[in-house]
């Protein structure tokens, strides 16, 4: 791959020869509506026309338009109607989703407004927009320019050779021939046989069934080509031969769908087709920079508007207007020159005009660094490190930020032959201590959390940190990617250089420290610069509404709070581990053997073909689902289903549990604890769960099974030092309150006030009995009832999970919604609520979005709408436990209290408690997390204590 691009790497011929930049609008389209937030013309009003597309459109071709100099530039889209391939297959794109109402509706205007920009757009009806690209690139190259395609889509680069390139503006990489051997491992050339063999399941197009890349490559370079794969099809061994032989006949159809066509008519679109040195520039002038403003003003972009108004040069000569109808004829390439002159009238959504990236080498631009530092208002750092796992990892580099566009590196352990000489590491990390650890000294990061754990491994406790843009991502949009890429993309219209563009990827990526201090230096310049750039767009918008400040400086505590709950870490005890290691590992034997017994043959118990076939085949057993192939289906749901009236199924089942909980558990828990302590570090993704959860990881402690016993044992391997306790302090039933609070049902209420166990209250009102008459099956019963509702449970779901026919469950659930009408009612006004303003939202104003609400895929919607209600209780239990962890934490730093939190699973927090302060923790602990939110309802905590997590509980 070359590099990334950027104004600075990429600068394309501007005199001999010409150069034509052609953009994939399709891909484009798509690109933008689902990165750009849910923008709407009128953001009061939810009926009002869609726009994110739209501006996500304006923002990537700005800047594109910046960072490529080409002399002629048109936008690609695909026409209406079917294509020559749907003739040729009519399966051809069947399992592609119905394009979104909401961006359907945004296509036409995507379209005027690229015309006012100054680009040509063209739609061929019959063919796609990649036809027309590859016909208008053949044609570009074979009158001599250079050629750069904009797109996201592989299947191009069978179109590339020495004078086409793609760039993949997502990611900032350029494939040229190079970079598409590089990457997919064979040459350009054979790219189109590539994809035949490979197939393209987006589109439905089969390939060789089993081949995947890597077969497909090695195939190519042994034989040469497709036909030489073919020839000799029946010298090629193993499953995939015999699957290649099978699809002989397919390939050359599978190649003429994949095959993009050079060869377009396109005379009625373009004049003189295909003379395109005779094409007439499309100039923009004074009454298109108007119509330019009106569009803005139309569809809400304020700012835009503004900013063509204000911006027009009016010392530049007018020029007179000629644009394209709405069908996409005239003229097709508008010079770059001119089109600039719109483009400069633009305002840049990155809030910096120029760049000055510098990296630090000797003592005087450091010292000169660090005063700037102390005077900044807001800094932004970034760290370079040589290991992603932040327990471990070291500083190899350092950067800041303090202005748009203005950026600092100091390289600190770069090691490769012939790097030039550093300042040493903690000489400089002494110099910025003071200042890192100085709360009155404002900070700003992408991911602080990771940052702050880098810099402790070197002895430096930062404080001071205000915001983290990937926090902002989060609040505002929890439905999106929050990577500092995707957020300078959408939010500030940058791309730039990615990690793999710089140390590669696979066996051979290096490390930071291996990679030349020049190239990483711009690199990390570049993250501080984008976080800044970022930070400056998001926090504004959170600013101003208030409930999603309290959410966001929330997430702020909580990344503070859970900083320190990583870097505490919890004991685990080897011996123990190993133990049940032992004890597990005879019995998956055990297991195994039975299972051969009762199929009376040995077999692969991971195979889900060999379990099938003895299934079905030999042991004829009923088939409870198919495979989207349609053949018996073996997942996890039919093996318990099976499993209640036969023994192999519930063998197997047993058998894969145990399997799980030794590889995943006992057998690696001990190897990820640090040598020095004993103890595991957890990382807790903050930005991942769209409900708020937390979200636990190398390892994940959130996903040990608690239902079995092997399951529960494996807690009893989290232990306490000598001299401490282990608590564990968990919410009681806090969804169910949340449900009592949101519905304002007054029976459910009441029996909270009360204080009954919620179960036997509902059970009494569902069958009608005194609650002390409840019996356990009932209390069962009105379990499965109270938490299957809030998960918007059917009634065939309940009565699957009671075991009852579907007319008793919907019997059950209507005498529930009789005594609880309140709770009904806000499950129909949450939905509606929901489909006005495609969110519903937690207690305290965090958002949670749900882009299938209004899809005509009724599965989806269903689903949409089964979130919508259980979400805003989901998500406020996260808010609650996240206020009490940051309210515990802070009554133990107040209090001087040694008690450390070391876990926080799902509504649980666990500490470790010296002896000394046990009686402290038993009283306020509870305390501080019932009082940590007030609802209609009170909250309860439950704490126990004991030597290891199991026993606490």
């Amino acid at each position: 791959m070359t590099d990334a691009l950027n104004p600075d790497t990429v600068t394309l011929p501007s005199d001999k020869p010409k150069t034509l930049l052609l953009v994939d609008g399709s891909s484009y389209l798509y690109r933008a509506f689902h990165a750009m937030p849910d923008l709407r013309a009128d953001p009061s009003d939810p009926s009002s026309p869609p726009t994110g597309a739209i501006r996500g459109m304006i923002n990537m071709l700005q800047s594109l338009r910046k960072d490529v100099h080409a002399d002629y530039v048109a936008c690609v889209f695909d026409a209406k109607g079917p294509t020559f391939r749907d003739e040729l297959y009519p399966e051809y794109k069947a399992h592609r989703s119905p394009m979104p109402d909401d961006l359907r509706a945004q296509i036409e205007p995507i379209h005027q407004v690229v015309k006012l920009l100054g680009w040509a757009v063209l739609d061929v009806p019959g063919v796609e927009a990649d036809d027309v690209i590859g016909t208008l690139a053949v044609e570009g190259e074979r009158q001599g320019m250079n050629v750069l395609i904009s797109s996201g889509d592989k299947d191009l680069a069978q179109l590339v050779t020495e004078r086409i390139s793609i760039v993949d503006t997502m990611n900032g990489k350029c494939r040229d021939l190079a970079g598409v051997e590089a990457e997919f491992g064979v040459p350009a050339r054979l790219m189109l046989d590539y994809q035949t063999l490979v197939g393209d399941a987006v589109d439905n197009v089969p390939g060789v069934e089993k081949v995947g890349p890597k077969t497909a490559a090695k195939w190519l370079q042994e034989y040469g080509s497709l036909q030489g794969v073919v020839e000799n099809a029946a010298a090629i061994k193993g499953v995939a031969g015999e699957n290649l032989r099978k699809a002989l006949e397919w390939l050359p159809t599978g190649r003429e769908l994949l095959r993009i066509r050079t060869d377009c008519d396109l005379a009625q679109w373009i004049p003189a087709w295909p003379a395109m040195e005779s094409i007439a520039a499309t100039a923009i002038s004074t009454s298109s920079t108007e119509q330019l403003a009106d569009f803005y003003q139309r569809y809400g972009f304020k700012s835009l508007a503004k900013a063509v108004l204000g911006g027009a040069a009016a010392d530049k000569p007018a020029r007179t207007a000629k644009t394209s109808g709405a069908g996409g004829t005239g003229d097709l390439f508008a010079p770059a020159a001119q089109a600039d002159e719109v483009q400069d009238a633009l305002p840049a959504a990155s809030h910096a005009s120029t760049r000055q990236y510098h990296t630090v080498l000797e003592r005087a631009p450091l010292e000169a660094l660090l005063q700037t530092l102390q005077t900044a208002e807001l800094v932004a750092l970034d760290t370079e490190t040589n290991n992603l796992d932040e327990m471990r990892a070291e500083i190899v580099g350092m950067s800041f930020s303090t202005q748009p566009g203005v950026a600092y590196y100091i390289p600190l352990a770069h090691s490769y032959p012939g790097a030039p000489e550093q300042l040493p590491r903690d000489e400089v990390l002494a110099l910025l201590k003071p200042w890192l650890e100085d709360a009155s000294r404002p900070k700003l990061g992408q991911n602080v959390k990771y940052d702050r754990h880098v810099l402790a491994n070197h002895g430096i406790e930062v404080r001071g940190y205000v915001h983290d843009t990937m926090l902002q991502s989060y609040v505002l949009e929890v439905h999106r990617p929050h990577n500092l890429t995707s957020l300078a993309e959408r939010h500030v219209g940058r791309t730039g250089i990615s990690f793999e563009d710089l140390c590669g990827k696979g066996a051979k990526q290096l490390t930071i420290d291996q990679v030349e201090v020049e190239r990483v230096a711009e690199y990390a310049c570049e993250d501080a610069d984008q976080t800044l750039d970022v930070h400056l767009t998001l926090w504004p918008r959170i600013e101003q509404n208030a409930k999603l400040r309290f959410i966001y400086e929330l997430e702020i505590a909580s990344s503070e709070a859970l900083y320190r709950v990583e870097r505490n870490g919890v004991r685990v005890d080897a011996g123990v581990l190993a133990r049940q290691s032992q004890l597990l590992g005879a019995r998956i034997m055990e297991l195994e053997t039975e299972a051969h017994q009762l199929a009376g043959q040995a077999f692969n118990l991971a195979s889900p073909k060999q379990i099938g076939e003895i299934f079905f085949t030999k042991l004829g057993l009923p088939v409870v689902k198919k495979t989207a192939t349609g053949a018996p289906s073996t997942d996890e749901e039919v093996l318990e289903k099976l499993a209640e009236d036969y023994p192999l199924p519930a063998r197997i089942l047993e058998h894969r549990g145990l399997s799980k909980l030794k590889g995943t558990y006992t057998d690696k828990l001990a190897a990820l604890a640090l040598p020095r302590t004993g103890r595991v570090h957890t990382h807790y993704a903050q930005a991942v769960a769209v409900t708020g959860r937390l979200s636990s990881n190398d390892p994940n402690l959130q996903n040990i099974p608690i239902r079995t016993a092997e399951g529960r044992r494996v807690r009893e391997a989290f232990v306490a030092p000598e001299g401490c306790v282990i608590a564990s302090a968990d919410y009681s039933q806090i969804e169910l309150r949340i449900m009592a609070h949101l519905s304002g049902d007054a029976a459910l209420q009441r029996a909270f006030q009360d204080g009954h166990d919620v179960h036997r209250a509902t059970a009494s009102e569902v069958f009608g009995v005194a609650i002390d008459q409840v019996s356990n099956e009932q209390r069962r019963y009105a379990k499965t009832i109270n938490f299957g509702l809030i998960y918007g449970m059917s009634a065939y779901g309940l009565a699957k999970s009671l075991g009852i026919d579907n007319t008793a469950a919907k019997n059950f659930i209507e005498r529930y919604f009789e005594r609880y009408p309140g709770v009904k009612l806000y499950m129909e006004q949450t939905r509606e609520l929901a489909r006005a303003q495609g969110y519903v939202e937690t207690v305290f104003g965090r958002r949670l979005y749900l882009p299938e609400i209004k899809s005509p895929n009724g599965p989806r919607r269903a689903g949409a709408e089964r979130a919508a209600i259980n979400a805003p209780m989901q998500g406020t239990a996260a808010d609650i436990i996240k206020l009490a962890m940051v309210a515990v934490q802070q009554a133990l730093d107040a209090q001087g209290q040694a008690t450390r939190i070391i876990m926080q699973v799902h509504d649980e927090l666990v500490l470790e408690v010296p002896l000394a302060e046990v009686d402290w923790v038993k009283q306020e602990v509870p305390r501080l997390m019932a009082n940590a939110a007030t609802l209609a309802v009170p909250l309860v905590a439950e704490l126990g204590l004991g030597p290891n997590w199991e026993a606490a509980h």
